[in-house]
């Protein structure tokens, strides 16, 4: 990872230390503080959102279309239904995309609301039986460009390098935009990719495991004596 100071925007090298990475400043059961210290609203259409944790990650590369084409750089956000900042700040951003869209893509006129597509969508309804999405809202976002990435750990933000650093499963925070759009008989307001951080490591949600979790009992032991 290269790491950031507030001195100078020159990105230092920082070595990886080989051992599993333990962000725990915020601890899921806290997201009432975790928001008063991270989500806020940066334009009226644009949030800052956390903690939440980040599901379908392709922010290194695009996500392939079917017939094999880059598509878009994209996650998707968890958040806990007990963050009710972020329920709020989310909410008003995308109001204030409706209201953007009335002149700029809709023809002055608000669709009516069983037409309208929005981005925040309800994790207990949609996915019932499946754990991931208990007391959570989620919402997909994405980008044609790439997003910054980030991590933070002990205070210092240092730039994700790679799946090891960010993947599906991790918790942190999102700047997303949100936008009116109308598009082939379709209208509603998506939620645009700016950058993310990571806060925190958590279970990976693609199944997969770190090479850490596979040899941890082997570090400092005499398993290969």
């Amino acid at each position: 990872m290269r790491c950031f100071t507030k001195a100078s925007s020159a990105p230092c090298v920082r070595r990886r230390s080989g051992r599993k990475r333990n962000f725990s400043a915020w601890r899921r059961g806290d997201e009432g503080t975790a928001s008063a210290r991270t989500t806020l609203t940066i334009t009226a259409t644009s949030v800052r959102i956390g903690e939440c944790r980040f599901s379908y990650a392709y922010v290194f590369s695009p996500r392939k279309n079917e017939d094999g084409t880059d598509g878009k750089y994209s996650v998707q956000l968890l958040i806990p239904k007990t963050d009710a900042v972020a329920k709020k700040l989310i909410d008003a951003a995308i109001e204030a995309a409706k209201q953007a869209g009335i002149s700029s893509k809709w023809n002055g006129k608000l669709p009516p609301a069983s037409k309208l597509h929005l981005p925040l969508r309800d994790g207990d309804e949609e996915y019932p039986d499946d754990p991931t999405y208990e007391g959570m809202w989620f919402m997909n976002t994405g980008s044609v460009q790439k997003p910054g990435i980030r991590v933070l750990e002990n205070g210092q933000m240092s730039e994700a390098l790679d799946g090891d650093d960010f993947y599906s499963g991790c918790w942190g925070a999102a700047v997303v935009n949100f936008f009116a759009y109308a598009n082939s008989g379709n209208v509603g307001v998506s939620a645009g990719l700016n950058n993310v951080i990571k806060t925190r490591d958590d279970e990976r949600l693609s199944g997969g495991r770190s090479a850490e979790t596979d040899f941890g009992d082997m570090v400092g032991g005499d398993c290969l004596d």
